[in-house]
């Protein structure tokens, strides 16, 4: 749900989701996310799978499955948006969640975290800007356990830097979980760019939503002999 620019009279479709706030149950929480559609863009809204098929609620649906383990690791979500999917991770035991996407998302990220994460957790869960494929050095080389993200397979463009820093974060050792759609000869392109870099499977299919859920786990570095 990484933030890109919103005109309700290009996307009249999308409009019916202009309420300022959205209510899930996850991991034995209520999560109520603000919104602010206009302001922030497309990813302020936190797109209801039911309504827009949108990948963000069917990844917290798949992590309560509890096919991935959470509990004590180091976990990082892209493109954040609301921050549901880092929200509901942190809820799920993750030790450390960073929830991350641009600066203009930073303060509406931080107010959603400090609404839903319960008192005593709010110190595992840091919100930080990142624009992927800039300022990799902040963020440490293989550091997470899980890499997160839900919805940001859509812009061609943004298809290097996005594995730039997927490759960046992740160790061998590391799980990539994506949520998206695959409607476009574009998302294939995706798919085939990540296995350069990846072994990739996919783990889950929501039909009625028509979401994939992606695990990726970064190649062996090779070694010239």
């Amino acid at each position: 749900m990484a933030l890109v620019p919103y005109d309700g009279n290009y996307l009249p479709v999308l409009s019916k989701l202009h309420n300022s706030s959205a209510e899930f149950h996850f991991a034995d929480h209520n999560v109520r996310l603000t919104q602010d559609w206009n302001k922030l863009g497309v990813a302020a809204v936190v797109w209801d799978a039911v309504s827009d098929h949108r990948g963000a609620v069917v990844m917290c649906m798949y992590l309560e499955l509890g096919q991935v383990e959470l509990t004590g690791k180091v976990a990082i979500e892209l493109g954040a948006g609301t921050g549901l999917v880092g929200i509901v991770a942190a809820l799920l035991g993750a030790k450390k969640v960073t929830i991350t996407d641009r600066e203009p998302a930073l303060g509406f990220l931080a107010a959603n975290v400090k609404e839903n994460i319960p008192p005593d957790q709010l110190g595992a869960v840091d919100v930080s800007e990142l624009t992927w494929g800039q300022g990799l050095e902040h963020y440490p080389k293989g550091g997470f356990d899980i890499v997160l993200g839900a919805d940001i397979v859509y812009l061609e463009d943004t298809f290097p830097s996005l594995l730039q820093t997927m490759e960046h974060l992740s160790s061998e050792s590391s799980v990539v979980l994506l949520a998206c759609k695959i409607r476009y000869e574009r998302d294939t392109n995706f798919l085939s760019m990540l296995k350069q870099l990846f072994t990739v499977h996919e783990v889950h299919y929501d039909k009625e939503r028509d979401i994939h859920i992606y695990k990726a786990v970064k190649l062996p570095a090779r070694r010239d002999l």
